[in-house]
């Protein structure tokens, strides 16, 4: 029997390449980062999980960095893998950091998008008081849900990729994940990743018009990477690996190829 606590996942390349985990960040799930992955399957064995309390990944009332992990650790162990590579976009850059804390002498590489280790102010409230205020009652289509969302969502991109979440059932519209989980847990994915040391090799890779990487980041980076290298992706924002595919890819196969 399929083990419930193991992650959705999908996998892509050849099993004996070195390994590649791929992980999305908030509200997302395994498609969001499959470009990248597309690219690295020629060389590289590419793990694209959904994270708990995403995609068709088990619900939990827990989201704390060292069990979203946990979980990424548990998935490696169930597919014989010793040592990969993290890559990791916003939350999921924060989940491969934490990899990194854990079980530093399994991680070979990381690549963190758009991210830093430090804790962040309520930067979804508004997206999560969208979704909430979503009446799944009045939603017969897509446009439904759309048109509800877009009082309060004017980016066309963002409300598609937040209506990824809607699956059609024989009662209607429901969600995929699991918004009350995400809520109740906000705090927990906004919070600082755990204190320690990894020593490999690790790139940031900051969009240029995006406020996630900054100066002011420079010391929680420091203190828990000694080795890390910056790149910036001009007139980029946080969805960088959306907005500049080509250049994004080229910089995450050009990091792994060293």
């Amino acid at each position: 029997m399929a083990d419930s606590s193991l992650l959705n996942h999908e996998t892509l390349g050849t099993e004996s390449n070195p390994a590649v985990i791929i992980i999305h960040g908030l509200f997302g799930d395994k498609d969001n980062l499959k470009s990248i992955a597309r690219e690295l399957s020629e060389d590289y064995f590419c793990i694209l999980p959904d994270a708990r309390n995403h995609g068709d990944s088990f619900h939990s009332d827990t989201m704390t960095y060292p069990a979203l992990a946990g979980d990424i650790i548990k998935l490696a162990d169930a597919l014989d893998i010793e040592q990969f590579a993290v890559l990791g976009h916003s939350m999921g850059g924060k989940i491969a950091m934490e990899v990194c804390m854990e079980a530093p002498e399994r991680v070979k590489a990381a690549i963190f998008a758009d991210i830093s280790p430090a804790a962040y102010d309520g930067t979804h409230d508004s997206i999560m008081d969208a979704l909430s205020g979503l009446d799944l009652s009045q939603v017969k289509s897509r446009s439904d849900a759309d048109k509800q969302l877009a009082d309060k969502i004017s980016e066309k991109g963002v409300r598609q990729f937040l209506l990824k979440n809607l699956k059609k059932t024989d009662d209607g519209y429901q969600w995929r994940l699991n918004l009350e989980g995400l809520k109740q847990n906000y705090e927990q994915i906004s919070a600082a990743v755990s204190k320690g040391q990894y020593e490999g090799p690790v790139l940031f890779i900051k969009g240029g018009n995006s406020n996630y990487l900054t100066e002011k980041h420079q010391q929680e980076v420091n203190s828990r990477f000694s080795n890390a290298s910056v790149k910036i992706i001009e007139d980029a924002g946080h969805w960088l690996h959306a907005e500049k595919p080509r250049i994004f890819n080229r910089l995450v196969l050009e990091f792994l190829a060293q």
